[in-house]
């Protein structure tokens, strides 16, 4: 007999959001940007974001509030974080600290 393993696809995902859910939102992390740099959802929503870019990338909260924003690593493909509480999230790239953002949650 012989077994064949299958590869497992990895997420990495902030908090366990139980079935998969779709993004509520998107951010596009290309051209040294995160676009948009500033987005407004609902406590509850998905956002991800989307690296397309040439040089690898983090997203890093800025300040106690967004700690648990804190994703690897990132070349290519996603990274997602459900937002539960409200309030106004910051965050940066550690890699690239020029590169910042706003999550504001309602």
């Amino acid at each position: 007999a012989t077994s064949t393993r299958r590869a497992h696809p990895t997420t990495t995902t902030a908090q366990p959001t139980g079935d998969a859910k779709p993004a509520d939102a998107t951010v596009e992390v290309n051209t040294m940007k995160f676009a948009p740099a500033e987005l407004t959802i609902k406590a509850g929503d998905t956002v991800t974001w989307h690296f397309k870019d040439k040089a690898p990338h983090t997203v890093q909260g800025i300040g106690d509030k967004a700690m648990g924003l804190n994703s690897p690593i990132i070349d290519k493909g996603d990274w997602s974080y459900t937002f539960t509480v409200p309030g106004t999230f910051r965050y940066l790239c550690s890699l690239h600290p020029e590169m910042r953002g706003t999550i504001t949650v309602q």
